[in-house]
C-alpha cells in the first residue's frame, strides 16, 4: 500500500510543478524580466555596432516581444479550439 501512496504523492509533487511552471509562462514578472534581457542585449549589440542611439532603438524590439506576448495566449486558444483536436 506505501508503493501506491508513494505514486499518489510523486504524482501530486508533479502536478504542482507543472502548475508553478504554467503560472511563471504566464506571468507578467517573466515578461518583464525577458523585455529587459531583451532591451539589455539589443541596446549593447547596438552600440558595439555604433548605431546613432542605441538605447532608443532597443525599445522597438522589446517593444515587439511585449506584443507578441500578449497576443499568444490569444493565438493559442483559437489554436485549441480550431486546429488542435485531441
Amino acid at each position: 500500500m506505501s508503493t501506491l501512496e508513494e505514486r499518489v504523492e510523486k504524482i501530486e509533487q508533479r502536478n504542482k510543478k507543472v502548475e508553478s511552471d504554467k503560472a511563471w509562462e504566464g506571468s507578467w514578472t517573466r515578461k518583464i524580466v525577458l523585455i529587459l534581457f531583451t532591451y539589455l542585449a539589443i541596446g549593447l549589440y547596438l552600440s558595439a555596432i555604433e548605431i546613432d542611439r542605441p538605447w532608443i532603438n532597443a525599445i522597438v524590439p522589446s517593444l515587439g516581444f511585449l506584443l507578441s506576448t500578449l497576443t499568444l495566449p490569444f493565438i493559442k486558444t483559437w489554436w485549441v479550439k480550431n486546429i488542435y483536436k485531441k
